[in-house]
């Protein structure tokens, strides 16, 4: 269920927005635009939606070349009054984490703030990203 910030008309917070769609570089300007457009709607700047933008589309190239061949890749966006949460995920030839000392991470975790990511029984790794939006005075 969703509320309305009433100090940011419009602002729609407490959602969850998913997309899933193909496991190929060709559809993550979909993902991108979509990263765009949430953060722009819960009043993030120009900046950290430039920031949220580029680690969402690096997590989402970590993952799809260990994406199994035909899989989707989910983009769960989470909305919060200040924060917004993406978790990409994707089933995985060997469901390996990505490693945290490669140039790919320090980027993630440089661009989004906190980072994580796990693996499931089934072989599906995920990337979790949290941007908290900058209170401007």
């Amino acid at each position: 269920m969703s509320k309305i910030n009433e100090d940011r008309p419009g602002a729609v917070t407490g959602d969850r927005v998913i997309l899933r769609l193909p496991a190929q570089g060709a559809y993550l300007s979909v993902v991108r635009t979509a990263t765009a457009s949430l953060a722009s709607r819960l009043d993030f700047t120009i900046d950290d939606i430039d920031d949220l933008r580029i680690a969402v589309d690096e997590a989402c190239a970590v993952l799809l070349t260990q994406a199994v061949a035909g899989a989707d890749l989910q983009c769960a966006f989470d909305l919060t009054d200040d924060v917004i949460g993406v978790s990409v995920s994707v089933p995985t030839v060997d469901g390996v984490v990505p490693s945290r000392d490669t140039f790919a991470w320090t980027v993630l975790t440089a661009l989004a703030g906190e980072v994580d990511s796990t693996v499931d029984a089934d072989s599906v790794v995920t990337i979790v990203l949290r941007k908290r939006r900058v209170e401007l005075s």
